[in-house]
Parts: structure tokens; sequence; C-alpha cells
């Protein structure tokens, strides 16, 4: 038996970060404002990759590296009382990082034209791969990245200020793009916070 999606429904391929580590300072306790502590971050992102299967080409996909050092930015950050806060900063940080993206168009060129430094427009040289049609002289724009259509942040507190034993304390958020584009949290110039806990 064969795993066919429900008619309208996307598969759900996912570009997954898994356990990066930054520190901050974020918390309700006033030592947790004054004492970075590491925080352990994973990102699910939804989005279709069939087109970056087939091509193998970075243009058809996310930069992840790029969404990674948005998110450790946004954790470095300034101070929030709440790991939800947190991980809804997280979550915009990453999605605005995707959007963001655009791809010289050097990466789209083939490997012979990389080595010789010519495009793969020119006439001097054969064009490789997807160019081979192109006319010469013909700028290629780079395909638009890929959409995000969810996104899944975990946020956890690696050494939790509590009494008793315990690994780590954490949220984990789903988030969807309108969500994102249209929150007017404290840090995006919107009024007030949650209440701390």
């Amino acid at each position: 038996m064969t795993n066919v999606p429900a008619p309208g429904v996307d598969p759900p391929d996912r570009i997954e970060l898994r356990g990066l580590r930054v520190l901050g300072t974020h918390g309700v306790l006033p030592e947790e404002r004054d004492r970075p502590q590491p925080f352990e971050i994973d990102i699910d992102m939804e989005v279709d990759l069939r087109r970056a299967g087939r091509s193998d080409q970075l243009a058809d996909t996310i930069d992840y590296g790029a969404v990674a050092e948005a998110v450790a930015a946004a954790v470095a950050g300034p101070h929030v009382d709440l790991l939800e806060h947190l991980a809804d900063r997280i979550a915009t940080a990453a999605w605005e990082a995707a959007r963001r993206q655009s791809v010289p168009s050097a990466l789209r060129r083939g490997p012979q034209d990389r080595d010789r430094g010519e495009s793969a427009a020119d006439p001097a040289g054969p064009p490789t791969g997807p160019d081979q049609l192109r006319p010469a002289g013909l700028r290629v724009l780079p395909s638009p990245v890929p959409v995000i259509t969810g996104i899944t942040v975990s946020v956890r507190k690696l050494r939790p200020p509590v009494g008793v034993d315990m690994r780590s304390a954490g949220v984990r958020i789903h988030r969807y793009p309108d969500e994102l584009a249209a929150w007017p949290g404290p840090d995006r110039g919107g009024g007030g916070r949650s209440t701390p806990r």
C-alpha cells in the first residue's frame, strides 16, 4: 500500500534544525536578567522540497545556515520574561530570514563555468546544466525561494532556576506565516505583554 496524501493536502516536507545552543538573558528572576544562560532550540520549517530534491540547487531551497544565524541573534537579543514570547520571536526571525533569502546567480552555474570563472551565458564556453538552451547574454533570475507554510519552534532553558533536579524547561509552538507577519508583540512595536510566571 502506498502513502498517498489526502486530496488538496501536500505532504509535510520539512527542514529540521536540531540542538542550536545560544546564550541569552531571559527569564522572570532578577539573576536571569544579569547572567547569560544556555538555551537550546529546535526548528521545523514546513516547505515543499521537491524542486530542490530534483535540482540539487541551493536556489531551490532555504539556506538553513542563514536561518540558524537569525535565530541565534534573536536569542542573544533583548531580554524577555517568558519562553513563550522568546519562541514567538524565534519563529518570526526564522521566517523572516527565509523570506529575505536571495541566491546569487553564480550559484546556478555549472561546475565547468565556475572552474573557468565564466558565466553560463558566456558564448565562448559550452553551457551546462539547466542553462544549456538559454541564448547567450540572457540573464537567468534565481528561482523563488520556497515558501514556509508552517514553522514549529521548541525552546528549552537548560538550567531552569527551580528547586528540583530537572534537565530542562521549555515550550513548543507552531505558527503559520500570516500569524508571524501580523502579530503586534512588544518586540514589533505593539502593546502589552503577557503576565510573567
